[in-house]
């Protein structure tokens, strides 16, 4: 299974030393207990870590789904949070079968560091009581649960659960910062359930019982008539747990060379793990970034790193649970406060707000509706919102910007003004508003202020097309309008639509509208709402711009006001002596094109 077993071992075995105080403290977090959390760390992380898509994935119960599981407690009781997990699992397997794992790619960094730190901050406040030494106040929201427990502190202070708090926490992020490689959660946890036990320390409140072994898998608690209401909250678990599981596992390969995961085979992995866990009576559960980050640097290769650390913490539940039950939950909660300062990536989060505006307004609404809200919700909105500024940024790239009519190959200048500005002259040339030949052979001469071309730049979509396009549509004075489209990006049917809507416009003046550089792949848009069709009528489309101008020229000789040179001979205008301005008689339905 793997190339380095020893070094896999060595991993899992300091992984699993990592990971039970806070299988422990996310248990208790929970409202199921720390037998709760234990059975989840090593039922899901064994499961996952066989059937999941990435080599070095650690799973098992998280501070973000302590969060969403705490209202799910607090409505539905615990036999609710076991159906959620079966539901939840459920609908991962469903996921992978739909190869929905590489959306997580669609997911803009603002929003997940957002909503890690919004995460941070609910963990944080999760662990008031427990810190300040008072049972937990009645109430589903974090901050209103916090304020409660801080006004019953106020009236009776416990000093030896925050001291012992205090004292987890600052051990922890001291030590992570002077001896990274010393699993100092452990350390800290031992020494406060040492100097509880030595002093009698009664304000101390230990987890309390544990069974020696995991439950019998069970479906006792699955209530069938309870199914319908639990759907939304199962969806809500699902949701964190895909974004969770394949955000790991995209930081795992990460820090490595060689390895890739899976993301359909990750959510299933996930799926089969949260099917079982709640039949041994744990929570949902999901990757955990911060073990897999431990698991990496330890040096793990294979699954077999993984698979060891849920061995070990088996070992841990049946031979060392009267132990365990001593720990006092102060302790717990220094571990879980440390953890959610560790959590915020300060650095990424001051990149992310000077990035750009709408980054830093982004990263601030998922992290507040995160923490005042609901998980889900909170992703839900930071994409729903980074979409909109998304769409505001490509729709300012559209432009309509008037250029010379005859520039085939030649890029827009620096300085070219949108519509209603200065056009801009070619190099060694005049402006072919003024009559002179810019080619070299005439081909601009007498169509002065009869021609006016313009390109159209970047998107035709339903976000921008109708602005782009509006001040186009109210040309006039001039008999040829050529629109270059060339640098259309793209267009959908709102963008056919108005570009047909302008055409109908100018057409209704006596403009005449050609357009050229349509390309292939944009054509089903244009001739789905006859927008193509409306430019094909008479010749209008062309492959070049420069075709699209001598249609123009041909058209103005046609009609008597172009100079006629040999070049529109084949309009069956013969050319006049000097090259002069000559009147052509033509038939009515020509002159009028």
């Amino acid at each position: 299974m793997a190339r380095a077993p020893r070094r896999d071992l060595l991993a899992g075995l300091t992984v699993a030393i990592v990971a039970l105080p806070l299988a422990l403290g996310f248990g208790v977090a929970s409202g199921l207990g720390a037998e709760a959390g234990l059975a989840t760390a090593v039922v899901a992380g064994a499961l996952a870590a066989v059937f999941g898509g990435s080599n070095l994935q650690v799973s098992g119960p998280t501070g973000a789904m302590t969060v969403v599981l705490v209202p799910i407690v607090a409505e539905y009781g615990p036999g609710g949070v076991l159906t959620v997990g079966l539901m939840a699992g459920g609908l991962l397997i469903v996921l992978a079968l739909l190869r929905a794992g590489r959306s997580m790619r669609y997911v803009p960094a603002p929003v997940v560091e957002g909503f890690t730190f919004g995460i941070a901050c609910v963990i944080a406040l999760q662990q008031i009581p427990n810190a300040l030494g008072v049972a937990a106040p009645e109430g589903d929201k974090v901050l209103v649960v916090a304020w409660r427990a801080v006004e019953e502190f106020a009236g009776g202070p416990n000093w030896t659960a925050l001291a012992i708090t205090v004292g987890v926490a600052g051990l922890m992020l001291a030590g992570a910062r002077l001896r990274p490689g010393v699993p100092f959660s452990v350390v800290a946890v031992v020494a406060a359930t040492l100097a509880v036990q030595l002093f009698d320390l009664d304000g101390a409140t230990p987890i309390g019982a544990l069974p020696a072994g995991l439950p019998a898998p069970s479906l006792g608690f699955l209530d069938v008539s309870a199914v319908g209401s639990l759907v939304a909250p199962a969806v809500a678990v699902a949701a964190l747990a895909a974004l969770e599981s394949l955000l790991s596992a995209t930081v795992a390969d990460g820090m490595t060379t060689g390895q890739k995961h899976d993301p359909d085979r990750e959510l299933f992995g996930q799926g089969i793990a949260n099917l079982a866990a709640p039949l041994f009576g744990g929570v949902p559960a999901t990757a955990a970034i911060a073990r897999t980050a431990v698991n990496v640097r330890t040096g793990a290769g294979s699954r077999l790193a993984a698979l060891t650390h849920a061995a070990v913490l088996a070992v841990i539940v049946f031979a060392a649970a009267p132990l365990v039950s001593r720990i006092p939950l102060a302790a717990l909660a220094g571990v879980l406060l440390a953890t959610a300062v560790r959590m915020v990536e300060v650095g990424a989060l001051r990149a992310m707000a000077r990035a750009t505006r709408s980054d830093a307004v982004v990263l601030v609404l998922t992290a507040v509706a995160t923490l005042v809200l609901d998980l889900v919700l909170a992703v839900v909105i930071g994409l729903a919102v980074a979409g909109l500024l998304a769409l505001r940024a490509v729709a300012a790239e559209a432009r309509v910007d008037r250029v010379h009519p005859y520039d085939d190959g030649v890029p827009e200048l620096p300085g070219s003004q949108t519509y209603g500005g200065e056009v801009p002259e070619l190099s060694g040339s005049e402006s072919y508003e003024g009559g002179g030949d810019a080619d070299g052979g005439g081909e601009l001469a007498g169509t002065a202020g009869q021609v006016v071309a313009y390109r159209v730049e970047g998107p035709l979509f339903f976000a921008g097309a109708h602005r782009s396009l509006l001040e186009l549509g109210e040309i006039s004075g001039v008999r040829v309008v050529i629109l270059r489209m060339c640098r259309v990006t793209t267009v959908d049917a709102t963008g056919a639509l108005a570009l047909k809507d302008t055409v109908h416009r100018l057409n209704g003046r006596g403009i005449v509208v050609l357009a050229s550089g349509i390309r292939p792949d944009q054509r089903r848009a244009l001739e789905s709402v006859g927008a193509l069709e409306l430019l094909r009528r008479e010749g209008r489309e062309y492959a070049t711009a420069s075709e699209a101008f001598g249609a123009a020229r041909e058209r103005l000789a046609v009609a008597g006001v172009a100079r006629v040179d040999g070049a529109v001979a084949a309009a069956g205008v013969g050319p006049a002596r000097g090259g002069r301005d000559v009147p052509v008689a033509a038939p009515a339905e020509e002159a009028a094109r």
